[in-house]
């Protein structure tokens, strides 16, 4: 085999290496989230969640996740406030959510204190990402 022919079958392996860490980034994270959990995750639970309004601060419209990311997460999403675009959430139609465990870990705790406040507990991350993932 030659060198180059070598390099490009290392570059794919790597490639799909990088992809089943990331979605076992998932999995470790829904793992360490249960371990901080006082019961199985639920995507009812994280359902009804997903659609609790809540009123922030003292002059603020009541919002929820659904409030930008919609209720039935395979269609684009707009940001209340800002209206940028936000694309699908359901990893049926946007096979790249839930793929990295970093991002999910950012825009969790970015997205828990913008809608409700505060940063989420590992209970409601879980369910949360249950209800995602099953859309």
């Amino acid at each position: 085999m030659t060198k180059r022919r070598l390099n490009l079958v290392f570059s794919v392996l790597a490639l799909f290496g990088a992809c089943a860490s990331q979605a076992a980034g998932l999995d470790e994270l829904l793992q360490r989230y249960a371990r901080e959990s006082e019961r199985p995750f639920d995507a009812q639970t994280g359902a009804v969640n997903w659609r609790r309004e809540i009123v922030p601060g003292s002059a603020g419209q009541p919002r929820s996740c659904a409030s930008c990311h919609g209720d039935t997460l395979a269609s684009e999403g707009r940001h209340a406030r800002t209206r940028k675009r936000i694309a699908p959430l359901s990893p049926s139609v946007n096979p790249e959510r839930l793929t990295d465990a970093v991002k999910i870990e950012k825009w969790l705790l970015r997205n828990c204190k913008w809608t409700w406040g505060r940063e989420c507990t590992a209970q409601e991350k879980g369910d949360f990402l249950l209800f995602i993932s099953n859309k």
